[in-house]
């Protein structure tokens, strides 16, 4: 089952990358949040417990994220909101995991800080009176990954760092400027992200 479901988002995954590539909107307007559901059918397939549960009400809101980003729909502040919303879960989910390797979690932000810090310098005073949540959003993501590391879960590691370079990627590209490759970019990375994440609370 995991095997065939990976499979299927790699095909859905790969025509996204392609609409992307093309800026067709009709095959991203279904590949876009199908993909997220298909990571929450992952999750809840390889995952159990309380942790998966949690951990799918992120992936929800990662999907209510994905739609409001869509151009037809292009509500980035709900958008913003709703997979900030979604770290908070996937936070809450880590912790019921477990935090075997805290030592991990410092390490994290060492590595992290920079990721940010760096493009955040120049995402943060063009994004205009938008800079207080997208302020807010870079404390939370930084935080999920900081305790994503701290399980020690290799999955939920990966899945964590792919986040923070895909909304870094996406960050620059809406604020500051976007390269051709950008939007590709940032749906690979989200979608090694999902993947990774859902793979993570078995």
């Amino acid at each position: 089952m995991t095997a065939a479901l990976l499979v299927v988002m790699a095909v859905v995954g790969g025509a996204n990358w392609w609409s992307r590539w093309r800026d067709d909107r009709r095959i991203e307007l279904v590949t876009k949040p199908l993909f997220t559901v298909l990571a929450a059918v992952l999750c809840a397939v390889h995952g159990e417990g309380a942790p998966m549960v949690i951990a799918l009400v992120g992936f929800a809101l990662c999907l209510g994220g994905d739609v409001a980003l869509l151009p037809a729909v292009d509500r980035f502040i709900v958008g913003l909101g709703s997979f900030l919303a979604g770290h908070l879960a996937f936070i809450v989910a880590f912790v019921a995991v477990g935090l075997d390797s805290p030592w991990l979690g410092p390490i994290a932000a060492v590595v992290i800080f920079p990721v940010i810090a760096g493009p955040g310098r120049g995402i943060l005073p063009a994004s205009g009176k938008l800079k207080g949540p997208v302020t807010g959003y870079l404390v939370i993501i930084s935080a999920m990954a900081i305790v994503a590391w701290a399980t020690g879960r290799p999955a939920a590691m990966i899945g964590a760092a792919a986040f923070v370079a895909s909304d870094t990627i996406l960050g620059w590209g809406k604020f500051v400027g976007e390269r051709r490759w950008t939007p590709v970019a940032v749906m690979v990375t989200y979608h090694a992200a999902l993947t990774a994440l859902a793979l993570s609370f078995g």
